[in-house]
C-alpha cells in the first residue's frame, strides 16, 4: 500500500536501528546526567550540607518541574530551529548542571550559595533534558523518515530507561570514590563529549510552513495525552510503591520485582519493534492496555511474591509500547511543521501524570492500604482501554 514501509530484511532492520541509535544516543547521554546524581544528591543535601528533608526533596523535584514547564518550548524550538540545534542546546543545559554541582561543592563553606547553585543546576538539567529528549526523537525521525516514528520513539525510551538504570549505581560509586566534585566532572565530561560528537553530524531540515498555535496543537493531541496519563499511573504505582507493597505483605525481593518490570519494559520494545507500523498505533495501544491492566490486577490480588513478580512483569510489558503507539497517532494528527510541539506536549502529559500519581496514590494508600492503589490503577487503565477502543471505531483505518 502507498505510504507503508517496505518489508524488512534482518539486514535492513539492523541498518535502520543503527541509524536511529546514532542519534538517540544523545538522549542516552542526557538521561545519564539525570541518573548519575539521582541517588546521591538527596543524601548530600540532607546529611552533608545539613538541610532538612524538605530541601533535599525540593532540589530533586526542581528538575522535574523544569522539565514539565520547558517541554512545550522544546517542541516549538525544534520546529523552528531544527532538532539538531535543540539537542545541542539541551546537552549544553546538562553540561551547565555539572558545572553548577562543581561550584556548589567548591562553595561548601557557604551553605546558602551552595544550595542555590544546586537548585540552578537542577533547573538547567530539567531544561536540558526536555530539549535533548524531544530533539533527539525528532532528529531520529528526520534521519529515517516519519514511517518509522514508532521505532524511533521506542529506541529513545530504551535509551532513557537504560541510562537511568545505569546512572544511579554508577553515580553512587563515583560519589563514593571522589564525592560531588568527581561526579560533577564526570557529568561535564559526558555532556562535552556528546556535544562534540553531535556538532559534526548533518542536520535534518525542518518542515516549511506556518506552525499552528500551541492551543490548536493541544486541541488535537490531548485525547492521546490523556490516555498516556492514565497508563502512566500504572507505571507510577509499580515504580514508586512496589517496595511498600512488599513491606506491607511482609515479603522480601521488591528490588527483583522492579528488575522484572524494567526487563519486560525494555524487552517488549526490543521484541516488537515493527508492531506499530504493522498493526497501527491504536490497535497496539489496546493490546498494551489489556496486558498492563491484567498485570496491575494480579499485583492487587497476589498472595505470594511470585504472583506479584508476574504482575510487575506484565505491567512493564504492557506499558512499554503505550508511549510509542499513542505517540505515533498523536504526532500524525498535526501538520509536519508542528510535530515537535505535538511530541513535546504529548510527553508532558506523562510528566504531569507521574508527578500527580505519587501524592494521590500515597494519600489513598494511607486510608485504604497499599494493595488498593493497584486495583484503582488497573481500573483506570481499563477506562483508557475502553476510550481507545471507542476512538479506534471512529477513526479511519489508516489512522489506527
Amino acid at each position: 500500500m502507498p505510504g507503508q514501509p517496505a518489508p524488512e530484511t534482518p539486514q535492513s532492520a539492523f541498518r535502520l536501528n543503527q541509524r536511529i541509535l546514532s542519534v538517540v544516543i544523545f538522549n542516552f547521554a542526557s538521561y545519564l546526567t539525570i541518573g548519575l546524581p539521582l541517588a546521591v544528591l538527596p543524601g548530600y543535601v540532607h546529611d552533608v550540607m545539613g538541610y532538612s528533608a524538605f530541601w533535599a526533596g525540593l532540589v530533586i523535584s526542581l528538575q522535574y518541574l523544569s522539565t514539565l514547564l520547558s517541554r512545550p518550548h522544546a517542541g516549538r524550538y525544534a520546529d523552528l530551529w531544527g532538532p539538531k540545534k535543540v539537542v545541542v542546546f539541551g546537552l549544553c543545559g546538562c553540561l551547565l548542571s555539572g558545572v553548577c554541582y562543581a561550584l556548589a561543592a567548591l562553595s561548601y563553606s557557604w551553605p546558602l550559595i551552595s544550595l542555590a547553585l544546586l537548585c540552578i543546576g537542577r533547573l538547567a538539567l530539567g531544561i536540558g533534558q526536555s530539549f535533548a529528549g524531544t530533539g533527539s526523537t525528532l532528529w531520529g525521525v528526520g534521519v529515517v523518515g516519519s514511517a518509522h516514528i514508532g521505532r524511533v520513539i521506542s529506541w529513545n525510551g530504551i535509551c532513557t530507561y537504560g541510562a537511568m538504570a545505569l546512572g544511579a549505581p554508577l553515580g553512587a560509586l563515583i560519589y563514593h570514590l571522589g564525592g560531588i566534585l568527581l561526579l560533577a566532572a564526570v557529568i561535564v565530561l559526558i555532556t562535552l563529549t556528546a556535544v562534540l560528537l553531535a556538532l559534526p553530524r548533518p542536520a535534518v531540515k525542518g518542515s516549511k510552513g506556518k506552525p499552528l498555535p500551541f492551543r490548536a496543537v493541544l486541541g488535537k493531541i490531548w485525547p492521546f495525552g490523556l490516555l498516556l496519563a492514565m497508563a502512566s499511573a500504572g507505571f507510577g504505582v509499580i515504580a514508586t510503591f512496589i517496595t511498600l507493597f512488599y513491606q506491607a505483605k511482609g515479603w522480601s525481593g521488591a528490588a527483583f520485582s522492579l528488575t522484572l518490570f524494567s526487563l519486560a519494559f525494555v524487552g517488549a520494545r526490543l521484541l516488537f519493534p515493527n508492531s506499530i507500523n504493522r498493526h497501527g498505533g491504536l490497535r497496539v495501544a489496546i493490546i498494551c492496555f489489556s496486558v498492563e491492566a491484567l498485570g496491575l490486577f494480579i499485583v492487587w490480588l497476589s498472595f505470594t511474591p511470585w504472583l506479584a513478580n508476574l504482575g510487575a512483569l506484565l505491567t512493564g510489558a504492557g506499558f512499554s509500547l503505550v508511549f510509542p503507539a499513542l505517540g505515533v497517532v498523536a504526532v500524525k494528527a498535526v501538520p509536519a511543521q508542528n510535530q515537535g510541539s505535538a511530541l513535546a506536549t504529548f510527553t508532558a502529559f506523562m510528566d504531569l501524570a507521574l508527578g500527580i500519581t505519587g501524592p494521590v496514590a500515597g494519600f489513598i494508600m494511607s486510608y485504604a492500604g497499599v494493595p488498593v492503589i493497584y486495583l484503582l490503577s488497573g481500573l483506570l487503565v481499563c477506562l483508557a482501554l475502553l476510550m481507545t477502543w471507542r476512538m479506534q471505531q471512529r477513526q479511519p483505518t489508516d489512522a489506527q
